[in-house]
């Protein structure tokens, strides 16, 4: 810290999604360098630093308490101490509690300094296949069912993917809204990423709903097409093209889908869908 700076400064540090191994050094190293750190469960909170062998203080800092306690955090920026914030998994302020304390923060001029790292978002994204460069991230939907269909109407129009973060406890009465107010696209779930029991269920928003009739675990995270995708027009040499990969024999049937559809800029889905009905043909 520089000498002449009289207050600390507040880290937003992403922690592990899951996996512990995808901790970063610099993120280590924060844990273990402020005073406090500021958590959203301190009991999920304390096995990550008992994996560390951290043993920096700890304090709660919840959704429903965030406006009560981000004055008393920022006194203590103000008196000089050092602040680490953290949320159950992921990122701080993406769906988790964090913006009041960082506009607190920021308004009185306390430096704040990002500790990038695992982002249940990004980590989805990257594994969806989506041909489009842009998406809608809407996070958690409402709870209530009217506030929720409100919000999907909005939406409906919107030719990117829109993206949501989903409880299991939820997510049947998500896709059933989804699938009636936005049709039967085609739609992802991603279940428990870096984690042991890791999932990825892709189909139709109506075969997603027959997914969700089961009991659900663990976090979600909901990839749904766009309206343009659904509409697209596919090129005439598609077939040729599925059937080059296919006799080539070099490639599988999704991994074929997936250069197809980058190459082409066409909805992966779309593609693994017309494969599949040629694929086994003679």
């Amino acid at each position: 810290m520089n000498s002449e700076q009289q207050s600390g400064t507040l880290y937003i540090v992403a922690t592990p999604i899951g996996n512990l191994e995808d901790i970063s050094r610099r993120m280590e190293q924060t844990l273990a360098g402020v005073d406090l750190i500021a958590s959203e469960d301190t009991r999920h909170t304390r096995k990550l630093l008992s994996h560390l062998n951290i043993h920096t203080p700890l304090t709660s800092y919840y959704r429903e308490k965030e406006q009560q306690k981000a004055p008393r955090l920022l006194e203590k920026l103000k008196q000089g101490e050092d602040i680490a914030l953290v949320s159950d998994a992921g990122t701080p302020g993406l769906s988790d509690p964090g913006a009041v304390l960082v506009n607190l923060a920021r308004s009185a001029g306390i430096r704040v300094v990002p500790i990038p790292g695992p982002s249940a978002l990004a980590t989805a994204i990257s594994v969806a296949g989506l041909a489009s460069n842009s998406f809608y991230f809407g996070g958690f939907p409402p709870a209530k069912n009217g506030e929720r269909k409100k919000m999907l109407t909005g939406l409906k129009g919107l030719n990117c993917p829109l993206i949501f973060y989903e409880s299991p406890h939820r997510i049947r009465r998500t896709l059933t809204d989804c699938h009636a107010i936005l049709g039967n696209r085609q739609a992802q779930i991603f279940r428990e990423l870096s984690k042991l029991y890791e999932e990825h269920i892709s189909g139709t928003l109506a075969e997603l709903k027959t997914f969700a009739e089961k009991k659900v675990r663990g976090d979600l995270v909901l990839i749904i097409e766009g309206l343009g995708m659904e509409d697209e027009e596919l090129p005439e040499n598609l077939e040729e093209l599925i059937l080059w990969y296919r006799d080539q024999g070099k490639t599988s049937l999704k991994d074929a889908a997936r250069l197809i559809a980058g190459d082409l800029g066409l909805s992966r889905s779309k593609v693994y869908q017309l494969a599949l009905s040629l694929w086994k043909t003679s």
